[in-house]
């Protein structure tokens, strides 16, 4: 286990980083009747959505399938959409015998850049780690064990051809559901300068640039739950890594307080591979 979450995603260590066709169709008239409009349009209008929101809570879970195991990471926090800033609790998966040994890792996302604390390896306990997504061959899409809220809804920008499903409910809420299939590259080039080059990156780094996804719209257009699925090349075996990242977004407007870290409260020491 330890080994497996210190490679995926191109990585660092157990317990310190967490790394871990479906094939659309063109809506259909019927599909644009059912829904009041052109499915592809709704889905890259999503971001814009989120963005006249304000801000929301947001729940994540990543499921990585590689060598017959899958792991699951959770995380709970905020984002503000307009400042493309939030903050996630991301809980590491408990270890081979059941015990979990790891505090929750602290992370913050911001345009281009992903901050951690509580990141082990060597790292004090009161200062950051940051990491310049573009710099990721995942674009931080995995890397961090959740997906960017808005990286997530920027990736529907990508969405060449999608298949509205129907209308359903998540968490109470009527939604409307799609399915498709999302192009890194495409959403690179439609994407904020804030998701610009990780996205690009992803579309290079992994093993393909077409993303499968499931999406939950509310009636104001905005994202209540996505799904889009993952495949990388992990470096220590043959093939590809699976992973699903699933993104929950819910109280719209709440009040989002968070400040990237000082300078001086940021690790600029060696990181202990465990």
């Amino acid at each position: 286990m330890a080994e497996r979450q210190h490679r995926v995603g191109g990585a660092v260590a157990a317990g310190v980083m967490v790394w871990c066709g479906v094939s659309g169709c063109a809506g259909s008239d019927t599909d644009q009747d059912a829904r009041g409009g052109d499915p592809v349009a709704a889905l890259h209008a999503a971001a814009a959505r989120l963005v006249e929101a304000g801000s929301s809570k947001a729940s994540t879970s990543m499921e990585m399938a590689t060598g017959g195991t899958r792991v699951t990471i959770r995380g709970e926090g905020v984002y503000d959409y307009r400042r493309q800033i939030g903050q996630l609790k991301v809980l590491l998966p408990q270890d081979p015998a059941g015990q979990s040994e790891h505090r929750p890792i602290t992370e913050l996302l911001a345009p281009g850049a992903l901050f951690m604390k509580n990141r082990g390896a060597g790292v004090p306990a009161d200062k950051w780690v940051r990491v310049d997504t573009a710099g990721l061959s995942d674009g931080n899409l995995v890397t961090g064990g959740a997906t960017d809220p808005f990286a997530a809804a920027e990736l529907l920008r990508g969405a060449r051809t999608a298949t509205y499903v129907g209308k359903t409910d998540v968490a109470g809420i009527d939604v409307r559901h799609y399915r498709g299939v999302a192009d890194l590259t495409v959403a690179a080039r439609g994407a904020t300068d804030g998701n610009k080059a990780s996205l690009g990156a992803a579309a290079k780094g992994f093993a393909t640039a077409r993303v499968p996804f499931d999406v939950y719209l509310d009636d104001d257009g905005r994202i209540r739950k996505v799904r889009h699925r993952f495949s990388f090349v992990n470096g220590q075996q043959e093939g590809t890594v699976a992973v699903a990242s699933t993104t929950l977004l819910f109280d719209f407007g709440v009040a989002v307080d968070v400040r990237l870290p000082d300078g001086d409260d940021i690790y600029a020491g060696k990181i202990v591979e465990e």
